[in-house]
C-alpha cells in the first residue's frame, strides 16, 4: 500500500506539472497532503508534519537563496556577466573561444539562472563566430552546456541548496565536490559542442532580438568576480575548518571561519560586493533590482519549502523495507538517486523540481544506503543533480531558450543540446562514483 502511494503521488506531480501546468508549489503540497491521508495519518498530524518539514528545510537556506538571487540580478543588470565572459575570453584566447564561452557560462551560472545567462551571453556567439570562422552552433552548445553544469551542481543555485537542506548535507562539502564534478561535466559539454556543432546547420527561423547590454566602463574584471569568489571561498574554508581532523586548528581561525563561512553570512558579504558594482548606476534605475530579485527568490523558496513538507510526510514511511533495498548500498544508492532524478527530469522538465522531489524520496533511505557521512550526503546531492540534467528536451524551458536564441529548429536542438545534456549527465554520475570510490 505504501509503495503504491509513493508511485501515485510521484505520478501525480509529473502529470499535474506537465499536462495541467500546475505550479510545483501546489503539486508538491497536494502530494504531501494526499500522501498523509493515504498513509492513515490524522489531519492534525499531517499539518504539523508538513509545517515542521517546511520550516526545517527553509531555516538554513531561505536567506541564502534570497542573497544569491540578489547577487545574480546585480551581475546581470550592471553588465558584469559580459565583463566576466570577456575576461575569460581574453585569458583563453580566440583560438579556444568555444572553451572560453563554455567556462564563462559555467562561472556565470553559479549566481545567475542558466536561462537568463544564456539570453545575456548569446549575443556574443555570432560576433565571435564571425571573427574565428568557427560555426556559431559550436559556441551555442558550448555556452549552453557550460551554464547547465553549475546550475545543477554548484550552490548557491537553488537546486543544490534545496537538496542539501532536505538531505541535511554540509553545504561547503556540496560546494567543494560540486566544483570537482561540475568542471569536468562542463568540459565534456565543450568537447560535445566541438564534436557535434560542425555537423549541425544553423536554421534561420524566427529572428530573436539579441540582448546587447552596455557594459559600464567602471566595472573592472576583478570587481565582477568578487561577488562570486568571496562567498565560495569563505564557505569552502569553513568546511575545511570543520573537517573532523580540524586541519586549521580549533582556535580563533576556526571561530572566525565558522562565522564568516556560514552560508548566510558568506552570501551577505557577496551581496555587498555586488552592490559595489552598481555604485555608479542612478538610484532610480537600480531601485527595482532588489525587489525583482526577491520576487524570483520567493518562488524558489516556496517550492523548496513545499518539497521539504512532502519529504517530511515520506519520512513517516519505511520505504527501505517496503522495496527491499537492504543490498543497495553505497554505489547502488547513488545510482538509484541518479535514476529517480533522471526519470523525473525527463518526464516533467524542471531540474529544480526533479532535484527537490528526488531529495524528498531519497532522504529516508540514506541510512539504508550507507550514505551517512558528511561526504556521502554531499555526493548523494550531486548524484541527484546529475540526474536532473539528464535530459533537457521539449518540456524544459531552457531547451527553448537555447534553441530560439541560437536559431535552431527543434530537430537540430534535440541533436545538439539534448544529446549534450545526456552526455553531461552520464559524465557527472561517473565522476561522482569515482570520487566515492577514492574518498
Amino acid at each position: 500500500m505504501e509503495l503504491l502511494v509513493l508511485g501515485v503521488v510521484v505520478l501525480f506531480i509529473v502529470i499535474a506539472t506537465v499536462k495541467f501546468k500546475m505550479h510545483p508549489i501546489f503539486s508538491l503540497t497536494i502530494a504531501a497532503i494526499a500522501s498523509g491521508f493515504f498513509l492513515g495519518m490524522a489531519p492534525k498530524s499531517i499539518m504539523s508534519t508538513m509545517a515542521e518539514g517546511f520550516g526545517n528545510t527553509l531555516s538554513g537556506i531561505g536567506l541564502v537563496i534570497a542573497f544569491g538571487t540578489v547577487i545574480g540580478i546585480y551581475l546581470e543588470k550592471t553588465g558584469s556577466t559580459q565583463v566576466l565572459a570577456n575576461s575569460i575570453l581574453g585569458i583563453i584566447g580566440l583560438k579556444r573561444s568555444p572553451l572560453a564561452m563554455n567556462l564563462a557560462g559555467f562561472v556565470i551560472s553559479i549566481p545567475v539562472y542558466c536561462d537568463s545567462g544564456y539570453i545575456i551571453l548569446s549575443s556574443l556567439n555570432k560576433a565571435i563566430s564571425k571573427k574565428t570562422g568557427i560555426p556559431v552552433l559550436v559556441f551555442a552548445i558550448a555556452l549552453a552546456t557550460g551554464l547547465y553544469s553549475a546550475h545543477v551542481f554548484v550552490p548557491p543555485t537553488p537546486g543544490p541548496l534545496a537538496a542539501a537542506a532536505i538531505l541535511d548535507a554540509d553545504l561547503g562539502m556540496v560546494l567543494i565536490f560540486g566544483l570537482l564534478v561540475a568542471i569536468p561535466v562542463s568540459i565534456a559539454g565543450y568537447f560535445w559542442a566541438r564534436f557535434i556543432g560542425k555537423s549541425l546547420q544553423e536554421d534561420e527561423i524566427l529572428e530573436t532580438a539579441e540582448t546587447k547590454e552596455k557594459v559600464p566602463s567602471t566595472v573592472q574584471p576583478f570587481q565582477a568576480f568578487l561577488p562570486l569568489l568571496v562567498p565560495i571561498i569563505l564557505i569552502a574554508l569553513k568546511s575545511v575548518a570543520d573537517y573532523p581532523t580540524h586541519p586549521l586548528g580549533d582556535g580563533w581561525a576556526f571561530s572566525v571561519l565558522g562565522f564568516l563561512g556560514s552560508p548566510v553570512i558568506a552570501l551577505l558579504i557577496g551581496v555587498f560586493f555586488a552592490f559595489a558594482l552598481g555604485r555608479k548606476v542612478p538610484s532610480e534605475v537600480k531601485k527595482e533590482w532588489v525587489p525583482e530579485a526577491f520576487k524570483q527568490a520567493g518562488a524558489i523558496v516556496l517550492i523548496t519549502g513545499a518539497g521539504g513538507a512532502f519529504g517530511a510526510i515520506l519520512r513517516t514511511m519505511d520505504i527501505a523495507s517496503i522495496i527491499n533495498l537492504e543490498s543497495s548500498t553505497g554505489v547502488g544508492g547513488l545510482l538509484i538517486a541518479f535514476a529517480i532524478s533522471t526519470v523525473l527530469k525527463t518526464a516533467q522538465g524542471s531540474s529544480t523540481v526533479a532535484i527537490i522531489t528526488t531529495s524528498a524520496i531519497i532522504a529516508p533511505l540514506l541510512e539504508t544506503f550507507g550514505l551517512v557521512s558528511i561526504t556521502d550526503k554531499a555526493l548523494a546531492v550531486l548524484a541527484i543533480g546529475a540526474g536532473a540534467m539528464t535530459v533537457s528536451h521539449i518540456n524544459d524551458s531552457y531547451f527553448w531558450v537555447v534553441s530560439q536564441f541560437s536559431h535552431m529548429k527543434v530537430k537540430t536542438a534535440l541533436r545538439g543540446h539534448t544529446l549534450g545534456t545526456l552526455v553531461q549527465g552520464v559524465v557527472g554520475i561517473l565522476m561522482i562514483l569515482m570520487i566515492y570510490a577514492f574518498v
